[in-house]
């Protein structure tokens, strides 16, 4: 049989966990391809540490986990007619694959070592020397030093067991800023609609560009990284292909310094991807990988063969992201993100253990001081202020409180910071950060009547407010839980597990959203604070998602010293919910308040049953007074000089 069950290796001071201190960045261009004895090295160098407890215990979650996921697996499973099954996920890819479309030339342009060869470019003595950009987590390392398996995301004193000599080089994030520009605009001439990713890589679609100027992709793609070395002394890689994600994985392929293009017709790209690692896959993580792992899969083309699997865990795995995953079926749309798409906005910072009380304040008031500035100079204000902060085991927790006005002040940063702090002493940290979500766009034109007033509103024409009843002769495969219509403004992630713990090693987020003031940037892997997870477009994982809005403001966190909840929506109390640490990867929330899916909205709610009944019975309620409004307006337009028709009345003005 093709699903052949696979067991969770063991995970304590074992093969998983060994992997998992090698950390998040494994993948990186210049270090060795086996990499065996540089873990052995990092795994010893951590033993007895705060980290590598914290690891370790993450590990073994992760094991229970995946313990569980088998048990649902094989519960699953058992008395199905496996074959049955696999003939409707082969339905469903059939379908899938009648959305592939070709005709678009996307690039992934990513500059190598980015903060590490601008720093070169301000230090020349750092020529040839192995460094890296950090101190208490790197956030980029020179290729000399990769070359000792030192990367990104990796603590300092680890780097440092492997390379004795390397240099430790301060973070200068508005130089990186200002080189960003410059490779942006150059990039821009090829695409003014591109999609920034980060500050050192982007989107382009070039397919308008190299028909105007007779450019194949290939010579397009090399005029324009000769230009940006040019004109930056900084060097790019870029992946050429029909999609995102096929380009982001092409771009990886010849770095530093080069190109890669996947012929864009259907053979070359499922070859291509057939014996890809999952974790080569933008989105699969450590945490993802591992999951995948459990149940047999760890190339792309393995995809297909547990497609029997993934069809009925729809909830577990996403079967339509991992079915476009193997067909390569993903959006080629590229365009700058809206203003208003913007969730949130913050700062931290990484520093050196700190207990003290009056230096850790004096932390949070430097980033309420940013904060303040970030947000006056690019027009938000918010009505939920969350505090982040990183103990020196390097687990994450954080505290968040809402308002009934706007916020962007630094008094009210810094207050609300304090306030949500001040309970959890005596604590060492060695991060702490602010970050407003609820966001108010200052600089946005006054919105229409929405909201209740509108609900009442007469219903305009071509304004339809439910979806249109499924036509005859539609496929029995509607009914089945699935919609194979591609949206291109889902994330191209696993949902189900969000890599919660993947990069968790300090960036400024502000600089990258910074550098195109009007759009939103997509998150780069080592963005400081996760999104949620992104639902597939389908009936089935529809009734799973969660609110983004709810999320941060109700959701329960657990902390050093949380042993209180709160209520939905109430964060302005003083009592704050509790969550498992935010460093904990794809940690499912524990909450002291319970979670439940309304069949009818498909929102996730926290709330207990008789909150997710009110709000049933408020659903199902909305036909009827829709009914009574229309019972209302057809009553009035049958007014005439102040009397109501009667039914009789209406009879005889028909005849």
């Amino acid at each position: 049989m093709a699903n052949h069950h696979v067991n969770p290796v063991a995970s304590q001071d074992t093969e998983t966990l060994v992997k998992r201190l090698a950390g998040p960045s494994t993948g990186k261009a210049g270090l060795a391809k086996d990499q065996t004895e540089t873990n052995r090295i990092i795994a010893e160098a951590s033993k007895g540490s705060k980290f590598y407890e914290n690891e370790k215990k993450k590990d073994k979650d992760l094991t229970g986990r995946i313990e569980k996921i088998l048990k649902q697996r094989d519960d699953v499973l058992r008395g199905v007619d496996i074959k049955t099954v696999e003939q409707s996920a082969d339905r469903l890819i059939a379908e899938l694959e009648s959305y592939r479309d070709l005709s678009q030339i996307i690039v992934h342009v990513d500059m190598d070592a980015f903060y590490a060869n601008v720093e070169l470019l301000d230090n020349s003595d750092l020529e040839g020397k192995p460094f890296g950009v950090g101190h208490g987590v790197l956030t980029t390392a020179s290729y000399e030093a990769r070359k000792y398996g030192v990367r990104s995301g990796m603590p300092g004193f680890i780097a440092k067991k492997l390379c004795a000599d390397l240099v430790f080089v301060k973070n200068h994030f508005s130089r990186y800023m200002e080189m960003s520009k410059v490779v942006m605009s150059v990039f821009k001439r090829y695409d003014p609609n591109l999609l920034a990713a980060g500050c050192d890589e982007a989107y382009l679609n070039i397919t308008t560009y190299c028909e105007s100027h007779g450019l194949t992709a290939a010579e397009c793609v090399q005029e324009m990284r000769r230009i940006a070395f040019q004109e930056t002394k900084l060097s790019a890689s870029a992946g050429i292909a029909p999609t995102k994600m096929l380009a982001k994985i092409c771009s990886d392929k010849n770095k530093p310094n080069g190109q890669f293009e996947l012929p864009s017709n259907k053979e070359s790209i499922l070859s291509f991807l057939h014996d890809l690692s999952i974790r080569k896959i933008p989105g699969i993580g450590r945490v993802n990988e591992r999951l995948l792992e459990s149940i047999g899969i760890q190339t792309c083309g393995d995809i297909f063969i547990h497609r029997a699997t993934i069809f009925l865990m729809e909830k577990q795995f996403g079967r339509q992201y991992l079915f476009r995953t193997y067909l390569g079926i993903t959006s080629n749309v590229v365009e700058p993100m809206a203003r208003g798409g913007r969730k949130s906005i913050g700062a931290e910072r990484t520093f050196s253990s700190l207990s003290d009380k009056g230096k850790i304040f004096n932390k949070l008031d430097e980033i309420a001081v940013e904060l303040e500035k970030d947000m006056e100079e690019n027009g938000w204000a918010g009505r939920t202020v969350t505090l982040k902060f990183k103990l020196d085991t390097y687990q994450v927790f954080t505290r968040a409180k809402s308002f009934d006005r706007w916020i962007s002040r630094k008094e009210d940063l810094y207050t609300t910071g304090k306030e949500l702090i001040l309970p959890e002493f005596p604590l060492t940290i060695r991060l702490i950060g602010l970050r407003v979500t609820k966001l108010k766009d200052l600089r946005a034109p006054s919105e229409p009547t929405n909201g209740i007033k509108r609900f009442f509103e007469p219903l305009q024409s071509g304004q339809p407010r439910k979806k249109a009843k499924l036509e005859q002769g539609e496929t029995d495969m509607n009914f089945i839980g699935y919609d194979t219509a591609l949206d291109d403004d889902l994330e191209d992630v696993m949902p189900g597990f969000h890599e919660n713990d993947e990069n968790d090693h300090h960036l400024d987020q502000e600089i990258v959203e910074t550098l195109v003031p009007e759009t939103n940037l997509i998150a780069r892997q080592c963005a400081t604070i996760p999104r949620p997870p992104a639902p597939t477009p389908s009936i089935h994982s529809s009734l799973m998602k969660v609110d983004a809005k709810q999320h941060l403001a109700s959701s329960s966190i657990s902390g050093p010293s949380s042993s209180r909840t709160i209520k939905p929506h109430s964060l302005s109390d003083t009592a704050r919910p509790t969550m498992s640490p935010a460093g904990d990867p794809g940690q499912i929330l524990k909450t002291g308040v319970e979670t439940h899916a309304c069949p009818i909205c498909g929102k996730t709610l926290r709330t207990d049953n008789q909150g997710i009944n009110s709000h049933i019975d408020f659903c199902l309620s909305r036909g009827a007074i829709r009914e009574a409004r229309d019972e209302a307006r057809t009553a009035k337009k049958a007014t005439f000089s102040g009397f109501k028709l009667t039914d009789k009345g209406k009879e005889k003005g028909r005849k």
